[in-house]
């Protein structure tokens, strides 16, 4: 009960905007928001229509999170991670593409000689309060202090679970550039970063680098760190080109077609990370069962998908490794290579990317017969 409690609070706590939250884009976001089809009535818009959010929707998963069981939905024993240090980065090879995810959506990149981090989130909660909110089922394998200096930070959206403030005001000191969706930059400002550190993109911008391109593309999700910032920035996924190897992060969406134009224009993709979890029938515009997230790594033109958005937190209602075996099982139905690492394991886009399936032993049905 106590739990359900917290996780009620925390749902609305953001309805009501306890966080304390921006009202106003920052101008250089405002500006260049005033050209965009998807941005008016002060608001960014999907390219898909989602349902929108009522107070109806809100008091009806509030109510589901009193009364309806949890089964499994933590884990019982600590899950695998391996830690890895400065050192070991540093010694990684700078002639490939190397990567780390760090648990839940957050990824370390060595993209050659760059150190790149996309959604970092170190918190010990996906919550605006420190004592109150989804708790972490792991520890991130390196620390922020034990961390190279980072090139860049990618970010997806603003919410508790992608854009860490306390993680993004310590890697401020370490780090060179900030890549946030349209209106994010607002919140890092407001967070006392500086200005010239911070790079806004639209859906479809693109930046080159030394290491090659990278761009901003659409998602079906929203924002939002309380009731009174709704949907004032934007959200995306990105995309990550280089000489050798071709990268898609998903960030948070539901499935469509903007999916299959992402392939079109960008595709195909050496590795595409897709958000696999925290889905529910109750919000499925904006999040992906495993078999829409199977498709999108198919409409991209995907080689190895790896499953993102799951095995940290419990944000939803489904066993914490329901999303990795259902996925699991379509991979292995529809031929389709998977990549589900431990966190802190080391990767890299130029050897193999076949992993265990880590979790399973872990799975209760699978430990005993006849277990549930």
């Amino acid at each position: 009960m106590k739990k359900r409690l917290w996780t009620a609070g925390i749902i609305l706590a953001l309805f009501l905007g306890a966080a304390g939250v921006n009202n106003q884009l920052a101008a250089i976001g405002a500006e260049q928001a005033k050209t965009n089809s998807h941005f008016y009535e002060g608001k960014f818009h999907n390219a898909e229509a989602v349902t929108p959010t009522s107070l109806g929707r809100t008091l009806a998963i509030m109510l589901r999170f009193f009364t309806e069981e949890k089964v499994h939905a933590v884990p019982e024993q600590a899950l695998p991670i391996q830690t890895i240090s400065r050192v070991q980065l540093l010694a990684l090879s700078d002639n490939e593409l190397h990567l780390v995810k760090l648990g839940h959506s957050s990824v370390l990149l060595k993209v050659y000689k760059e150190f790149w981090l996309i959604d970092p989130v170190f918190a010990e909660r996906a919550s605006p309060f420190a004592f109150i909110g989804p708790k972490r089922f792991h520890q991130t394998p390196i620390s922020i202090e034990e961390l190279p200096n980072i090139d860049k930070v990618l970010i997806s959206h603003n919410h508790y679970d992608h854009l860490d403030k306390a993680a993004v005001k310590q890697l401020s000191r370490k780090t060179g550039q900030f890549l946030v969706p349209l209106g994010v930059e607002a919140d890092l400002i407001k967070w006392g970063l500086p200005e010239d550190k911070i790079l806004s993109f639209d859906w479809w911008q693109e930046m080159h680098t030394d290491q090659g391109l990278i761009a901003f593309t659409p998602t079906r999700h929203f924002s939002g760190r309380g009731l009174s910032d709704a949907n004032n920035s934007l959200w995306g996924s990105w995309v990550i080109k280089t000489a050798h190897q071709n990268v898609f992060f998903s960030g948070d969406s539901g499935y469509f077609q903007g999916f299959k134009q992402i392939g079109r224009k960008y595709g195909p993709f050496d590795l595409t990370l897709v958000e696999t979890g925290a889905y529910d029938p109750d919000w499925p515009d904006v999040h992906m069962t495993p078999e829409q997230s199977l498709q999108a790594h198919l409409d991209l033109q995907g080689r190895v998908m790896m499953p993102i958005h799951n095995g940290t937190f419990d944000l939803a209602f489904h066993a914490w490794y329901e999303p990795l075996e259902r996925i699991s099982q379509l991979a292995d139905q529809h031929n389709v290579r998977l990549s589900s690492p431990v966190p802190g394991q080391v990767l890299s886009l130029q050897q193999s990317l076949d992993t265990l399936r880590w979790w399973q032993p872990l799975i209760p049905s699978l430990q005993t017969a006849g277990g549930k």
